[in-house]
């Protein structure tokens, strides 16, 4: 989350259990997290800078967070594509998006099978360019859990990355 402005709001689409909403609020920052069921969040009801959302977002109403931009939205293990387009406009100028759930391959794991909620090779490069600039992004299979998933790193336009990278050191290099 080094990269998320510490101004800035962070939003955790399809919440769950809130473990992202936990961390980034743990590390100081205000947070929204929304789900068509919050019961996995229900602890953090009426926790300063902590705003939870009920919504189905696969019910065809209009995604909630139109006309919000977040410095950091998360999304994990979720996909639907009607609201992509959303969450990736909702991704402040110098915000950050962090995305990784299944794709194409996954089906052979057993959980998430049916294609409409696996992405397709490069989908998620796709649905960011031109609104965002990805600065990282993997298709792999994740031997521990033995599924296969994309995952990229996108910034805004106005990100400060974009002018003065991260440094990584030789430790967290490594070759694919």
């Amino acid at each position: 989350m080094s990269g998320i402005p510490r101004t800035g709001r962070v939003l955790d689409v399809a919440c769950g259990s809130g473990r992202h909403l936990r961390l980034a609020l743990a590390r100081g920052y205000e947070v929204t997290g929304v789900d068509r069921d919050l019961s996995g969040v229900a602890d953090l009801e009426g926790v300063p800078g902590v705003e939870l959302v009920a919504a189905d977002l696969e019910e065809g109403r209009p995604f909630p967070f139109r006309s919000h931009t977040f410095a950091g939205v998360i999304v994990t293990n979720y996909l639907w594509r009607p609201i992509l387009p959303d969450i990736v406009a909702c991704v402040a100028p110098d915000g950050v998006l962090i995305y990784e759930t299944f794709t194409v391959g996954n089906e052979r794991f057993g959980r998430v099978k049916n294609p409409a909620f696996l992405l397709k090779p490069g989908e998620l490069v796709e649905a960011v360019l031109g609104r965002l600039v990805p600065i990282a992004f993997e298709h792999v299979k994740l031997g521990d859990a033995e599924r296969i998933v994309q995952r990229i790193a996108a910034v805004g336009p106005e990100h400060s990355w974009l002018r003065d990278p991260p440094e990584i050191s030789e430790r967290h290099q490594h070759n694919v």
